[in-house]
């Protein structure tokens, strides 16, 4: 089939690529318009936009997808169907009838649970033992299109938001592939979605990541492997944000007041409503991310402070 790609992050290139590699033919992309970035809040392309770039294909950058000069574009290239990964729109009904096939979406989760944008970190903070992706047909209600496939994945007791996209971002790329290849051999059909298990996992906000040390241990866990990479977890010291890696739940260790650090030679402690958790990797107020233990050594901690205060 003649393919043209939506996607705009770093998530989405294992597709791409898996595409480019299987029998159908790639024949465009589309992506986000460049957008600024960094201090200078120069332009940047997407991501997808430069991989397909480097493919040699035309790549499409509407603000929005309703513009009819992009939906001409996109008419000339004449696709059978448009795979989207993390494109980032709302794509309007003129432009999901362009494609015979219409748009296949890779979802990263077991629909119907976790509809939205945040699908893999809602279920890593739910305390979710098994996830998925699901590939589905788009259409105008939110992730709720019929289904054509679906595979399963585990959610370990470490795993980051970033570490179990990574893990979905590869097998999903070979799911989204074999989904193709049905819809063109006439092997696969749609499924209407249950409503069963149905759950929304909305885009997750930078005051959502502040650490709630009053939570139990386990919640603190979840709460900062969900936010991490992004948006980031943290807390406060000394009245200024204070970012928050990974941690490890002190189990046996003598509890301590919600918040209430306790610093050791080699580590650090901070209390919550049940065991203290041990600070990993922390980024203090404009410096670098570094180890709490050497944060630890380059402040003076007093008994008894402690973070969100």
């Amino acid at each position: 089939m003649r393919v043209v790609f939506a996607g705009t992050p770093d998530v989405a290139i294992p597709a791409l690529d898996a595409l480019v590699a299987s029998a159908h033919d790639v024949v465009g992309v589309v992506t986000r318009p460049d957008a600024p970035s960094g201090r200078g809040r120069k332009l940047v392309a997407s991501p997808v936009a430069l991989r397909g770039e480097e493919l040699g294909l035309p790549v499409l950058k509407p603000v929005h997808p309703r513009e009819p000069e992009f939906q001409e574009a996109l008419r000339e290239l004449r696709p059978d169907v448009c795979p989207v990964v993390a494109y980032g729109a709302l794509l309007p009904q003129s432009a999901l009838d362009i494609a015979e096939h219409g748009w296949i979406n890779l979802h990263f989760s077991v629909l119907p649970a976790w509809r939205g944008a945040a699908p893999v970190q809602h279920s890593i903070w739910a305390g979710d033992e098994i996830t998925g992706a699901t590939t589905f047909r788009i259409v105008k209600e939110l992730d709720a299109g019929p289904t054509f496939g679906v595979m399963t994945e585990r959610i370990r007791p470490t795993d980051t938001a970033g570490d179990l996209l990574g893990r979905l971002a590869l097998g999903g790329a070979e799911l989204l592939v074999r989904t193709l290849d049905g819809i063109a051999d006439g092997s696969l059909e749609a499924r209407e979605q249950s409503v069963d298990g149905l759950s929304f996992a909305p885009k997750i906000l930078v005051e959502d990541a502040r650490v709630a040390w009053t939570e139990p241990a386990v919640g603190v866990d979840r709460r900062i492997r969900a936010c991490t990479p992004g948006p980031g977890a943290w807390s406060t010291w000394e009245g200024e944000r204070f970012k928050i890696g990974p941690i490890t739940v002190a189990t046996g260790r003598e509890r301590l007041e919600p918040g209430v650090l306790d610093v050791t030679k080699n580590a650090v402690f901070v209390g919550t409503a049940s065991d203290p958790v041990e600070l990993g990797e922390v980024k203090p107020h404009g410096k670098k991310l570094m180890r709490a233990a050497d944060w630890a050594r380059g402040v003076t901690v007093p008994v008894g402070a402690r973070l969100g205060d």
